[in-house]
Formats: C-alpha cells, sequence, structure tokens
C-alpha cells in the first residue's frame, strides 16, 4: 500500500481548540484517500479502458493525482492526462462506458483500508457518535467497495456521489446528512484528504480534519487550512476520549 509519511503536520495542541469533539456528535468520513486506498483498482480499470479504446496506456502512479472529483472527471483525466482538459465527447462517452463496466466488477480487487481505519471507526462505534460516509463516488461503486472491505457496518448513512444533485466541495452532500440526522450543523466534523473536503465543510459550516496520506492533487493539504491535520484515524479517535 502506498501510504506516504505525513507532510505537513500542524501543531495538534494548537489547532484541536478549533474542534469541541465533546460536543461532536456525527462525523462524516470521505472515502477514497481517507479510508481506503483505492488508486491500485482505479488505475487499472483505466489502463484497461485505454487498451479498449486503442490507446496507450497512462503510469498507474498518474492515478493518485487525478482522484477526487467524481468518476466522470477522472475518466477525462485518464482520457487526456490533464486535470482540467475535455476530451472529444464521443471519445468520452465510449470511455465512460467502458470503465463503469470494468469498475463495476473490479472495484475492489486491489484497493485496501489503510492502517487504523478499523481500529478508529471501532473506537468510535462506541461512543456517542453517529457515523456517515460522504463521498463523491457514484452508487453502486461505493456500497460495493464498502462492503467488500467489511467498512458498511460502521456507517447508519452513505452519501454517494449522485445521491444528491451537487457533488463536494459543494456543501450539499454534508447538508443532506446533517438533515438525515436532524442534528445542528455545530455538531458535525468532516474527516478528509483534499481541498474538496475543506471547501465543502467551510460551506456547510461543519469542522473539519485531514489525513496527509490521500488523494489532493499533488498538493500538501496543510495549504488548505483545515482545522486539523493527523497523522492517521487513530490519533483522531484519541482526541474524542
Amino acid at each position: 500500500m502506498n501510504m506516504p509519511a505525513a507532510r505537513g503536520q500542524t501543531d495538534n495542541s494548537a489547532t484541536s481548540a478549533k474542534i469541541a469533539f465533546d460536543e461532536v456528535r456525527l462525523v462524516l468520513f470521505d472515502l477514497d484517500g481517507t479510508l481506503v486506498d483505492s488508486v491500485g483498482d482505479l488505475a487499472w480499470c483505466a489502463n484497461e479502458m485505454l487498451h479498449s479504446l486503442a490507446m496507450p496506456k497512462q503510469d498507474p502512479e498518474a492515478a493518485r493525482n487525478w482522484v477526487g472529483n467524481g468518476v466522470e472527471r477522472f475518466v477525462k483525466r485518464v482520457l487526456t492526462n490533464d486535470m482540467q482538459a475535455e476530451p472529444d465527447a464521443a471519445l468520452f462517452k465510449a470511455g465512460l462506458e467502458i470503465f463503469n463496466k470494468l469498475y463495476a466488477k473490479h472495484a475492489s480487487d486491489h484497493s485496501e483500508v489503510y492502517p487504523g481505519v478499523f481500529e478508529s471507526l471501532e473506537r468510535l462505534s462506541k461512543l456517542d457518535l453517529h457515523l456517515a460516509c460522504v463521498t463523491n463516488k457514484p452508487e453502486p461503486f461505493t456500497s460495493n467497495l464498502i462492503e467488500a472491505l467489511g467498512l458498511n457496518v460502521y456507517f447508519e448513512l452513505v452519501v454517494a456521489g449522485d445521491t444528491t444533485p451537487r457533488k463536494k466541495p459543494d456543501p450539499m452532500p454534508l447538508h443532506y446528512a446533517a438533515d438525515y440526522f436532524d442534528l445542528d450543523y455545530g455538531a458535525f466534523l468532516m474527516v478528509g484528504d483534499s481541498s474538496n473536503d475543506v471547501l465543502a465543510a467551510r460551506s456547510a459550516g461543519f469542522g473539519i480534519v485531514c489525513v496527509p496520506y490521500g488523494y489532493n492533487h499533488g498538493h500538501d493539504i496543510a495549504e488548505s487550512n483545515p482545522d486539523l491535520v493527523v497523522g492517521n484515524l487513530v490519533e483522531l479517535s484519541e482526541m474524542f476520549a
């Protein structure tokens, strides 16, 4: 598993004061890059798609920087080898159809839960907290992946990339979760790995904690100024004690 050393760690003793952990009642977790290292399957499906389209394959590690804005944008980045470029419409339609079929069958072949995730979720599940997952990955990929990896037992709610009309960094998926649990926004905490998570949490009025090992397009997550950066989720779960 590719889990880089923590970069840009903030001073936990100073920044954790921004979050009243004893008042948090719901913790929302991002999926890819926060709970699961899913690049292996995404990269394999991407290269199989390119092969089907008679296009040269990409370096699998490049996929690490392309994750984070939903499947459609990921496929566009694979096809163009660029973060923002738009491929030919017919090519994109064909590529997306191929990729979706591949990923539906191979979403959990090589994906792995990051170290400490199960320990952290188990600890948090025994506290007076609700746990939910909010991801830009669409259904049914999301449910298939978390069930295959055994994460589904911890979540009362899963908000996928197509559950609401808009994805992160829009706050809509987070507000959807807030309305589901009928709790004050000040009692919510988002846990993620990317600037999308930070922007969504800020717009929603939630606290935001980030891990430094995920998919943030190659940028140090500390530059996005989350409330707190933790080395791993065990470190986060300990703060609730």
